[in-house]
């Protein structure tokens, strides 16, 4: 793998739609036209948003997935700020290992590989280790222009603009 060289989590938000706490990634590792690694450690925050009661879930990991998936599109469009606004619309084969992620003490590496897509859709496989145990893999699949694909806005399911944030 090539590319830019390592990005730290300033660097990642600037090229996301997600914002603040939200942005759960720490690190892009690597990134190449078919695949990035990335790198987080926000699994063990108290504050991480996605904790119920304390505890974050292991299939959290399709978010931590969700968002080097549009890191890594980020760089296909080569321009993050002209980047229209995409939306996970599918998850597959999702097999966890473990049940929950905030006890995991390593840093948590989250590779996303871009096995199809054409202008309007793309599908990842992804896993998420840590200390090169894989704890969460599967596939997901995105819609890459919310508005192109429904330009009217209408039979939008309650709360999907914050969904996409």
């Amino acid at each position: 793998m090539n590319g830019p060289g390592i990005l730290d989590r300033s660097a990642i938000a600037s090229r996301i739609p997600h914002a603040g706490a939200m942005c759960l990634l720490d690190r892009m590792l690597c990134v190449d036209p078919t695949q990035i690694v990335c790198a987080a450690g926000s699994h063990r925050s108290p504050s991480n948003p996605l904790r119920a009661a304390g505890r974050l879930s292991s299939v959290h990991a399709v978010e931590y997935a969700a968002q080097a998936m549009a890191l890594h599109r980020s760089f296909a469009d080569d321009a993050a700020a002209s980047a229209p606004r995409g939306m996970l619309t599918s998850v597959r084969d999702v097999v966890c290992h473990v049940d929950r992620l905030d006890d995991i003490d390593a840093d948590l590496t989250i590779a996303a590989t871009r096995i199809a897509g054409d202008g309007v859709t793309v599908l990842y496989r992804f896993t998420v280790s840590a200390n090169e145990r894989e704890l969460v893999s599967g596939r997901a699949s995105a819609v890459l222009d919310v508005a192109a694909a429904n330009p009217s806005g209408k039979n939008r399911a309650p709360g999907a603009e914050a969904a996409q944030r």
